[in-house]
């Protein structure tokens, strides 16, 4: 097999990247010390977390000159996300860290007064160059696909400025700023988006890249694209609630109010609902048109050791084929391994993003976190979970797993949380309600509603919140709305819609009465009443912009 080097300056998951390059046929060898960059032919620079990390990592390990020497060289190089950034004057983020300069911009942050911040999701690359009419692009990128990106700094667009000086610009749209979702010029490819995780489309720009093939002529279907297609997508997430059943087999199961266990049939009585293999599920939706799959894992292997965890297996299996973002959640805290030794949160997410993870999701440890924040009078230890990831491997690694239940009370000044008037009363005509935050698996609650913790969360450094409901949970009678707008109206990160999705018409509702940055469906698609690619199908029908099923490479 064809050789392509590395560079890893522990950049999160490269597993990932790895297994895309073997499956379109090249071997992948790591760049050990600066001395070994001078007999690499191709080089690839992943990028995960802060542009100052990443930069000084490269500076610190004597890097940066032999970077600038391969590229000078006229030997291909390409880069992804921060990898792209590390190639412009410097970022905002770490105003203080110089990047390669070789593009004489800055990285800016994207405006959160307007729109979530990280951006998250499946977006366009559309080249600059090429309108309506069609023509050519550049490394196997096309106007119609999309691309997944995760970031919260931007090279916001100024038309023509680069163009000028012989660089190719593809661009994405997020709110009112076009920033470069791709950039091109001579020996040089890089890409903001992860093609990696890109699925086909992700991995024809990755060949493109190693097979040499710069440019090319764009298709009937390409020319079609127009600005109303552009843009970022509604996201879709499907979700995989795993533990051990009663024989010890790790199994997809779905609760009812988070109770897993059958109630009714064959295995009645208080058997774990059996609904299929991990990886197989996670390649079953991957391959229906899934933009994100999510692994919840709701049992405690008290008695393993740590690296010897199931999951990890799991995941190094899922992103063998599996071609899009994977999150985990579930055991990411701090943990004393089966000889006594401690390990942190942090080394546990790392240990997850090796084996193939994107986003570790944290639940129950936030809410503790989210007390000591408040009872230090909102001041930051620096020693949370989801502080050290996230300063490590950068905000948009962090999800926090939020399980609100509501508390209707009669009025407002009975209590001193932040209530609602909601359309849906209870059963003593209580018209307002709150939003209770609980831990351990919903069995216990907390003196905080569900806005005091995202906002806590947020101030630490989460790059997303995954919103689930107890009383939604299992229902299948559609997302609890109120509870989505109310988060939403709280915070800046995006938000991530979950628990009571029984049809493509909660879909459908959710986009269209909230602002929800993405919406996950578990048991209607465990079940087999409805596939991933119908509720997408379903979206499009109905205007939404949805990402589109593309052939295999």
């Amino acid at each position: 097999m064809p050789t392509v080097h590395l560079l890893d300056y522990v950049a999160g998951n490269v597993r990932s990247l790895v297994n895309a390059i073997n499956k379109i046929g090249y071997e992948v060898e790591w760049v050990r010390s600066p001395s070994d960059v001078k007999n690499v032919e191709k080089l690839i620079l992943p990028g995960v977390g802060h542009f100052g990390h990443c930069l000084s990592q490269l500076s610190d390990g004597g890097y940066l000159q032999p970077i600038r020497e391969h590229i000078a060289s006229g030997k291909p190089f390409m880069g992804i996300c921060v990898g792209l950034q590390a190639l412009f004057e410097g970022s905002d983020e770490n105003s203080n860290v110089p990047g390669l300069g070789l593009i004489p911009v800055r990285m800016n942050k994207f405006n959160a007064k307007t729109k979530s911040v990280p951006h998250i999701g499946w977006n366009s690359a559309t080249n600059t160059r090429v309108d309506s009419s069609g023509g050519q692009s550049f490394y196997g990128l096309n106007p119609s696909s999309k691309y997944y990106y995760v970031h919260s700094y931007a090279a916001i667009y100024e038309p023509d400025v680069l163009e000028k000086e012989g660089w190719l610009v593809a661009t994405a749209s997020y709110g009112e700023e076009k920033f470069i979702g791709a950039i091109a010029r001579d020996n040089i490819f890089a890409t903001q988006f992860h093609p990696e995780k890109s699925g086909q489309a992700g991995l024809r720009t990755i060949r493109a890249f190693l097979d040499g093939a710069k440019i090319h002529s764009l298709i009937s279907d390409d020319s079609t694209a127009t600005e109303e297609k552009n843009g970022l997508t509604r996201r879709i997430i499907a979700c995989l609630d795993v533990r051990t059943n009663d024989a010890g087999d790790l199994v997809v199961t779905k609760g009812d109010q988070y109770d897993v266990r059958e109630k009714s049939g064959a295995n009645a009585g208080g058997q774990v609902r059996n609904l299929g293999k991990p990886v197989d599920m996670a390649k079953k939706y991957y391959e229906q048109g899934a933009d994100e799959v999510t692994f919840l894992n709701i049992t405690s292997f008290r008695n393993c050791p740590l690296a010897d965890l199931p999951m990890l297996e799991i995941l190094r299996r899922t992103s063998e084929t599996v071609f899009v973002p994977l999150t985990i959640g579930g055991g990411i805290r701090d943990a004393v391994d089966t000889d006594g030794t401690h390990v942190s949160a942090l080394d546990v997410a790392t240990m997850y993003f090796k084996s193939g993870a994107d986003k570790v999701s944290i639940g129950s440890d936030a809410v503790t976190a989210a007390e000591e924040y408040y009872e230090a009078g909102k001041v930051l230890s620096g020693k949370t979970a989801i502080e050290t990831i996230s300063k490590a491997y950068g905000n948009q690694a962090v999800v926090v797993s939020v399980d609100p239940k509501r508390v209707y009370v009669d009025r407002p000044e009975d209590t001193k949380h932040s209530t609602i008037q909601t359309k849906y009363p209870n059963a003593r005509g209580q018209a307002y309600c709150w939003y209770q935050c609980t831990v351990k698996g919903g069995r216990e609650t907390r003196d905080m509603d569900v806005c005091q913790l995202v906002q806590a969360v947020e101030a630490m450094g989460a790059g997303e919140i995954l919103l689930n409901c107890i009383d939604k949970d299992g229902s299948n009678s559609g997302f609890d709305l109120e509870l989505i707008n109310l988060v939403k109206s709280a915070i800046t990160i995006p938000v991530i819609a979950s628990s009571g999705a029984g049809k493509p018409e909660h879909f459908k509702e959710v986009f269209d009465q909230t602002t929800t940055d993405a919406a996950l469906g578990a048991g209607m698609f465990h079940r087999g009443e409805y596939t991933v690619g119908e509720v997408k199908h379903y979206l499009g029908d109905n205007g939404f912009l949805v990402r589109r099923f593309e052939p295999d490479v």
